[in-house]
């Protein structure tokens, strides 16, 4: 049977981690475990956890480590044969927790895959986005821009940039990112866990890369 693999994504904001977790599920069977999927379905199940992380959310604040590493711990006991993990963890305090939980269970991390993209390469990609008022179809002003400036191609609606793509927001975001996961990038490479990708190359070349490394620490792992 193949070696268990267990694998956190990590990158900024607008690196691509949807795209390659979407692949690499796919590729070697895992369940996508994201924050916000979890607490969502937390929420939406009516679990302990997501009755405490309900309120918080509701009023756009900031749902606790506790509750997040409560709820990830809750989906990783149904994920027995491996993970892909988004969005978490996002401080050294989580990896520790994250860590901890697993030995307990007898299980460790494969590796952490980062997505690495330049900020100002990221300012780019986000704030060319616009998106379709009526149904949400996405385009970008440089990569993928609409037939006719400002109409979407599918419905005719107007294109808009959504808050979370205002230059002074993708700034603040990725102000924060630096800000907790820089710690956390070095807290993996210590620990020999953390495996870099160039983001800035193309999508399918960055899941090549991805795949044949995953596929080379499974291999690793059964010899």
């Amino acid at each position: 049977m193949p070696s268990e693999l267990n694998l956190i994504l990590l990158g900024p904001p607008g690196a691509g981690k949807g795209t390659q977790a979407e692949r690499l599920t796919q590729d070697f069977d895992l369940p996508y475990l994201s924050t916000g999927n979890m607490l969502r379905a937390a929420v939406s199940e009516g679990t302990d956890l997501g009755k405490q992380a309900e309120p918080i959310m509701n009023e756009g604040g900031l749902v606790p480590d506790e509750i997040i590493i409560g709820v990830t711990l809750e989906a990783l006991g149904e994920a027995d044969d491996g993970f892909l993990l988004d969005g978490f963890p996002r401080t050294v305090g989580q990896a520790e927790a994250l860590t901890k939980a697993l030995e307990e269970r007898e299980r460790k991390l494969t590796a952490a895959l980062l997505i690495d993209v330049p900020d100002d390469e990221i300012v780019r990609r986000l704030t060319g986005r616009r998106t379709c008022a009526k149904n949400g179809h996405v385009y970008h002003v440089e990569f993928d821009p609409p037939k006719h400036e400002g109409v979407c191609d599918q419905d005719g609606s107007k294109l808009v940039q959504r808050d979370d793509d205002k230059p002074e927001t993708v700034e603040k975001r990725l102000v924060a990112y630096h800000d907790k996961t820089a710690p956390l990038v070095g807290w993996f490479e210590d620990r020999g866990l953390l495996r870099r990708f160039d983001g800035t190359r193309s999508p399918t070349e960055v899941h090549d890369h991805i795949r044949a490394t995953v596929a080379t620490l499974r291999l690793e792992d059964e010899l």
